[in-house]
Order: C-alpha cells, then sequence, then structure tokens
C-alpha cells in the first residue's frame, strides 16, 4: 500500500459485517486477563500514549483482537476487545496512568460522567477531554455522513491528557458496522481531516463536511447560520425541493422537512456561531440540518461541499473464520512484532500465552 508508513502512525476505519451472538464467559474471562497483560506490558516498557497509539491503528486493533481469540471479520470485534480491555485494567487505572471510558449502547452515554469521576487523578480539564468525546462522536455522526449510525464510543485517556477514540456505526440496510478510530496527537482541527488514516473494504455514499475542500462550504454553512433569517432559510429550502438534484448528489431531499427544521434555524441564529466546530456542537444540529445547509451552501450560493468517502486504505488481517486478505506485510508485521514482545513480556498463566502465540506464529 503506497504512503502506508509505521502502523503507529495511522488510526481510521474498517468495514466489519454484522454477527450475532456474543463472546462465551469462559473466552470473554480470557480474554480480559490476556487483555491486562499485553496492556501491562506494552504501559510498563513504552508507556501509556504508546497504548493509545496501538488501539488508533486498526491494523494492531484488528490484530490484538485476533490474538484474544476473537472472529476478525465481525464487528463484534470492537465491542467485545474494548470490554475486555476496559474490565481488564478495571482498579489498576491509577497505576497505569491509562484510563477507559465509555462502551457499547447505553455506556457510551456515560463516558462523560466516567471521565469526571478520573478528574482526581488526572493532569488536565476534564472538560477539555469530555469536549473531545463528544465532537469526536458528532463528527462521525453528523459531520460525516457515511449511512453508519454510532451505537459504541470508547474514549481512553492518559493520565497527561493524551486521548484516543474508538467507535462504531450501524448500516442496518448493508447490515454492516463502521469502525471509526481518533488519535489525539494527530488531531490538529476537529472538523478538518481529523482521521489521520482511513481502512475500509468499500466506498460509501458521504456527504464529507470535515474533507479539506469542504473547508469553503464549512465557512458559507456557518455564515449562512448567522446572517440569513430562519424564514429565509426555510423557504429556500422550500424552493430547494422543487427542483432536481444533478445525480453525483448522494443527498434526497425527500426526508428534509423545512418546517422542522426552522426551530433549530432560529436557535443556530440566535447563537451567531463563530466557526463551523462551534455550529456542529450545538445541540440539535443534526445529520439533517446540516445536510439541508449543505445543499443550500451549493445550490443556492455555489460553494459545494466534499462527497468523498474518506477511505485510503484497503483492510486486512486473518482470523480463526479462515478469510485471508491481502496485506501490507511492513504494518502487518509490525503488528505482530510488538505483540509478540508483549505477549514475551506478560505474566499469564503458561497455556495461554503459548496459544496465544501460536496464533501470531501462524500468521507470520
Amino acid at each position: 500500500m503506497p504512503g502506508f508508513q509505521a502502523a503507529h502512525h495511522r488510526t481510521g476505519i474498517a468495514y466489519l459485517p454484522l454477527h450475532s451472538g456474543r463472546a462465551p464467559a469462559w473466552l470473554f474471562s480470557r480474554m480480559t486477563r490476556l487483555a491486562r497483560a499485553i496492556t501491562v506490558a506494552i504501559i510498563s516498557d513504552l508507556g501509556p500514549e504508546e497504548m493509545l497509539k496501538r488501539l488508533s491503528d486498526p491494523y494492531w486493533f484488528q490484530a490484538f483482537g485476533c490474538v484474544l481469540g476473537f472472529d476478525w471479520h465481525s464487528s463484534g470485534i470492537t465491542t467485545t476487545v474494548c470490554g475486555a480491555l476496559k474490565e481488564g485494567i478495571r482498579g489498576m487505572e491509577p497505576d497505569l496512568g491509562f484510563f477507559i471510558a465509555g462502551g457499547k449502547g447505553a455506556s457510551a452515554l456515560k463516558t462523560p460522567s466516567e471521565i469526571e469521576n478520573a478528574s482526581s487523578l488526572i493532569k488536565m480539564d476534564p472538560l477539555k477531554l469530555i469536549y473531545a468525546s463528544r465532537m469526536s462522536a458528532r463528527v462521525d455522526n453528523n459531520a460525516l455522513q457515511d449511512g453508519y449510525q454510532l451505537y459504541h464510543h470508547v474514549f481512553c485517556f492518559t493520565r497527561e491528557g493524551a486521548w484516543a477514540v474508538i467507535q462504531q456505526g450501524m448500516n442496518e440496510k448493508k447490515l454492516y458496522a463502521r469502525r471509526y478510530h481518533w488519535l489525539s496527537e494527530k488531531v490538529t482541527d476537529f472538523v478538518c481531516e481529523p482521521h489521520s488514516a482511513i481502512c475500509t473494504e468499500a466506498a460509501a455514499y458521504t456527504l464529507n463536511l470535515v474533507a479539506g475542500e469542504s473547508a469553503d462550504a464549512r465557512l458559507t454553512i456557518t455564515e449562512i447560520t448567522r446572517e440569513s433569517s430562519p424564514d429565509k432559510l426555510t423557504s429556500q429550502l422550500k424552493k430547494l425541493k422543487e427542483i432536481t438534484l444533478p445525480h453525483r448528489h448522494n443527498i434526497e431531499l425527500a426526508d428534509i422537512n423545512p418546517d422542522r427544521l426552522h426551530k433549530i434555524f432560529v436557535k443556530t441564529y440566535e447563537n451567531q456561531p463563530q466557526n463551523f466546530e462551534t455550529l456542529l456542537g450545538l445541540e440539535g444540529v443534526g445529520a439533517k440540518t446540516l445536510r439541508a445547509l449543505s445543499l443550500i451552501s451549493e445550490l443556492i450560493y455555489g460553494v459545494p461541499s466534499s462527497y468523498r468517502d474518506p477511505a485510503r486504505f484497503s483492510f486486512a488481517h486473518g482470523g480463526k473464520d479462515g478469510i485471508p486478505f491481502p496485506v501490507d506485510r511492513k504494518t502487518y508485521d509490525k503488528s505482530i512484532e510488538i505483540l509478540h514482545n508483549a505477549l514475551e513480556r506478560a505474566k499469564i498463566e503458561d497455556k495461554e500465552k503459548i496459544e496465544a502465540i501460536k496464533k501470531l506464529r501462524l500468521w507470520m
């Protein structure tokens, strides 16, 4: 894969089919112990920030899931691996200087309170971490409209305030899940190319308001909400519903109701957001609002948004499902090396250690 460098410098997205069922208790308990041992080994040797880099790398994360014994070709690897890791280090966070908040479904909603609970143990204002958690979710749910609704959000952070996000969305029509990775040291702007790399098996129809080429659209959309009266925006939307969009547009106007959006337009007009990030953070400004504003920006003001799916790399790792795919050998081998070294140093039961190392050797 041209341009793909060291694995620990990349984050991204992976497409995974939805599988039913859950990890049996006997497997999950072992995954928990093994995840704890590997995490302790990596943090002891390389520090908690390195663990963040590993988790934010989709290649390493997938290899990690395979070592723990879960399917690679399954959406469940995200929720189960994150759950095993969170449970595995429970009670050890102060010693490790490494914390995990959030999870699947209702657990994701607890992320802010779990960050707050660790406030006495970290050196950063927890509100900044809560903001990072919230904005990463808003970007992947609303500003990056690829048809995947988030249902899993895990926020990992260190005592020093570095952080990583692992979140997953579901496309109910295609029965696929998509995983999103973030790493704080790579985020210079929440609303402009916040993902360092994207890994996927297929393209998605996407309205990408965080693409670099959407910069003018972000500016125009923000100006529209500040300078156009709610009544004017609503009337413009009603006019748009009467025209035919160019074929390159994948956005449908049928589910945009101008009258229902009027209340949101009043809110944005009254709040006068100074930039797109502030607009995105306003309560009530969701995917449909941004979709409507992007259409107004392009079709009335002539400033287009990007429709590029932010996918740049093909993702693959083999697993117990027995489905091999082509892979960047340099990155693949680096993942194996890091995990192999961590296993060698980890204090886990010999039988489990041997079995885990056997899995790695099968990949070599």
